[in-house]
């Protein structure tokens, strides 16, 4: 009996994690329709994904990204962040498409 709990359990937490991801994909960044600079749609199929704010480090001219690589996104291409976190989308050959960062505290 306590194997078939451990199992349901297992289940239930996978798809919970399936769930949380495909929401936070199709969440605002999708259905706010939000574009770049060059007119790209910002969300395309699994694109986009949270940066970790240990991960950025703003600078004198916009977001320094640290992650694989560093890579600056100027503060005018950064567009506002619903949830208060950075987000950045991607291409399919890994180049950014769209970054969303937490609006200024006033």
């Amino acid at each position: 009996m306590r194997r078939r709990w451990i199992g349901s359990g297992s289940v239930l937490a996978f798809l919970v994690l399936i769930d949380a991801s495909a929401g936070a994909h199709d969440s605002w960044i999708s259905s706010w329709a939000f574009k770049n600079h060059a007119n790209e749609w910002c969300c395309g199929e699994i694109d986009c994904a949270v940066v970790p704010e240990s991960g950025v480090h703003p600078n004198g001219v916009g977001y320094e990204l640290i992650f694989n690589n560093t890579e600056v996104v100027p503060y005018d291409e950064a567009l506002p962040s619903m949830d208060g976190r950075y987000w950045r989308c991607q291409r399919p050959d890994g180049s950014r498409r769209c970054f969303f960062a937490p609006r200024p505290s006033t």
